[in-house]
């Protein structure tokens, strides 16, 4: 995106905003058996749109392991949330709702991608993005699964065992070339 806060990413943020805040209010003024159903919706989409991003990526030629394994906290966060709505632990939670709306929500509102709508790489990064978020809220607020206590320190330190292996993984010479030539390599494809 070229611009922050252009109308097409307002537009997407008011949308997602408002069927979010639909899925939440309804949760929480009517609980229910389509509670499950709809966690178990939303956690599939959340998948098939990670699943989609790494088939993108590969017949888009720019998919390899030093580039799209997901150690990026938000993709960490896709696969966390999806368990979170599917299982309802606890701790899962906890990581989807720290996760969700200390990180993920950022990326929905300065999003990285030079994309457009309706483009692929626009349209998989919002939704990536937003049912993360719709995640966090649906789980805590809707469905009233509140962090326990400590919850802060628990997911402080797996956010920090998620750094050491990323950082782990960075630091391997053959990796960190070949991450920046991807890097600049997808740049310039997405761009296009």
């Amino acid at each position: 995106m070229d611009r922050l806060l252009a109308v097409e990413h307002l537009i997407t943020l008011a949308v997602t905003a408002a069927v979010v805040a639909g899925l939440v209010a309804a949760a929480r003024l009517r609980p229910g058996p389509w509670t499950v159903v709809a966690c178990r919706i939303l956690a599939v989409i959340i998948l098939v749109n990670e699943g989609a991003w790494w088939v993108w990526l590969g017949a888009h030629g720019t998919w390899s392991p030093s580039y799209a394994l997901p150690l990026q906290l938000c993709d960490v966060a896709a696969v966390v949330s999806a368990a979170a709505l599917w299982f309802r632990k606890q701790l899962l939670v906890e990581l989807t709702y720290f996760w969700g709306l200390a990180g993920t929500a950022n990326g929905l509102i300065t999003p990285d991608i030079t994309d457009h709508f309706p483009s692929f790489v626009f349209m998989e990064y919002f939704i990536a993005h937003g049912t993360i978020v719709a995640a966090a809220l649906m789980l805590v607020i809707g469905l009233g699964l509140a962090p326990r206590r400590g919850a802060v320190m628990r997911v402080f330190g797996l956010t920090f065992g998620l750094l050491v292996l990323d950082a782990g993984v960075n630091r391997s010479p053959r990796v960190t070339v070949k991450r920046r030539q991807r890097w600049f390599a997808s740049r310039s494809r997405f761009s296009s």
